[in-house]
């Protein structure tokens, strides 16, 4: 009967997608390859076929690309009905329906849940709302910030040092645009990369001329008498000229719509089991809807089934892949998704890159090159394993460290490649911040064990 029953969902199934990104078109991809035959849907809540995110704070800004040009290849044909601009509003779990905005519903056997997140805005609605203030995570977005760079702003703000807040002021400096930056923690990315680390991108920020303020958090946004903001005000008193403001206070998981749907969501996305399966408000699996991407939660067996949320392209990538494969697949024949956690940020000529998940560890080694030289690879350590690695300019280590990662690697570090500086010889505090307290800037988020677990932490990510 299970049989019977998968392959009939094959041949005239219908499945739905919500969230018309990166995670969802590669998952509407890898369906069609494993032979699903039946009606497939997209819903997406921007008017734009699937386009890449990442060139939006980097090549955009700096005029290499164009915001408008930055569509995601199609790998194949997909066969599929768009429902682009609508938002889905509701679903209805027992009736097997996903609500639109526009009053109209769409019918499903299997749903794909891919909404992915959307950028904090500034708190303060009026504040938010003068001409000069942006946040940046759309490609309407990045238009509406590029034209206002080419215009030559006298000077840019950004508030919060994460990787986007990091790379818009790189942007800038390359640009030759003043910048200040305000971070409320001791340095830029210290959320994702802890605080010896953020000495670093400190000193790369100031060695590029930017006005880098710390321990700082922005109090109020001014405008002028036409709507236009002109200045930042700060905790420490200090008012700050600006007519560009860039709110970069990381992401909000887009589950909203899914309230009193009965599925386990909220402020840390969508809990789900390894095959991607949603788990409801009980915690317990269900069988025809599944997640992927950023606004999913799951559990990864090498970092002790901790459930991880993870803000990576090549998460959501692999995420959607194995959940496309467990929707149209006979049980025995489901996979777990146990992709690597990495990315990757350029930023003031330099390429950070990471693998596993830095905020776990709670010591550090730099292990080859040097924090002076800004050419390092440094090893994170959690409870006597290695558990993550990150490199500036450096990346060739990276997949040694990532297999270390993979078989359970002891820390300390203790190989004949770990450079004998003084820096490298014992493993230091990594100095992350009160993981209870707000910080800008971390890529994955540990959110607790239990998909029931109704604790909310608050921990904006980054790609």
């Amino acid at each position: 009967m299970a049989t019977d029953h998968v392959d009939r969902l094959r041949r005239e199934g219908r499945i739905a997608i919500v969230g018309a990104s990166l995670a969802g078109l590669r998952a509407a991809e890898t369906l069609r390859a494993e032979g699903f035959a039946g009606s497939l849907t997209l819903i997406g809540d921007e008017p734009y076929e699937p386009y890449d995110r990442p060139p939006l704070s980097k090549s955009v800004l700096l005029e290499k690309a164009s915001p408008h040009r930055t569509e995601l290849p199609r790998r194949r044909d997909i066969d599929a009905k768009w429902r682009l601009g609508v938002a889905a509003t509701g679903l209805d779990l027992s009736a097997k329906r996903v609500k639109l905005a526009d009053g109209d519903e769409v019918e499903y056997d299997r749903l794909l849940i891919a909404t992915g997140v959307r950028a904090r805005p500034w708190p303060k609605e009026a504040e938010a709302g003068l001409d000069g203030v942006f946040v940046l995570r759309t490609r309407d977005d990045a238009a509406g910030l590029y034209q206002r760079l080419r215009s030559g702003p006298r000077r840019v703000f950004v508030i919060g040092a994460g990787f986007t807040g990091s790379e818009v002021a790189s942007a800038c400096r390359e640009r030759g645009i003043p910048v200040t930056v305000a971070e409320r923690a001791g340095g830029p990315l210290v959320g994702a990369l802890g605080g010896v680390i953020g000495a670093v991108a400190a000193d790369l920020q100031h060695e590029n001329g930017v006005d880098l303020r710390t321990h700082v958090s922005v109090t109020a946004l001014e405008g002028d008498p036409a709507g236009r903001v002109r200045a930042v005000h700060l905790s420490d008193e200090s008012i700050v000229e600006a007519d560009v403001v860039v709110v970069s206070l990381g992401s909000m998981r887009n589950t909203e719509w899914l309230a009193g749907s009965g599925l386990g969501a909220g402020p840390r996305g969508i809990a789900c089991d390894a095959g991607c399966r949603a788990f409801d408000f009980r915690g317990i699996v269900t069988d025809d809807v599944f997640v992927a991407g950023d606004v999913a939660r799951s559990p990864h067996a090498l970092f002790g089934y901790q459930f991880l949320s993870l803000e990576h392209w090549g998460n959501a990538v692999a995420q959607a892949e194995t959940a496309a494969h467990n929707m149209i697949c006979r049980g025995a024949d489901r996979r777990p998704h146990l992709w690597m956690p990495a990315f990757w940020s350029s930023q003031f000529r330099v390429n950070i890159k990471s693998v596993g998940v830095p905020p776990m560890g709670e010591q550090l080694m730099i292990t080859q090159g040097s924090l002076a030289e800004r050419r390092f690879v440094g090893v994170y350590g959690h409870l006597g394993r290695i558990v993550a690695a990150v490199s500036f300019d450096n990346c060739r280590w990276l997949e040694f460290y990532q297999r270390q990662i993979e078989r359970g690697a002891p820390f300390p570090v203790d190989y004949p490649t770990v450079d004998r500086r003084p820096e490298g010889r014992q493993p230091l505090s990594s100095d992350f911040p009160d993981p209870s307290l707000p910080t800008h800037g971390p890529t994955v988020t540990l959110s607790g064990y239990s998909p029931a677990d109704q604790q909310l932490v608050f921990h904006p990510a980054r790609h």
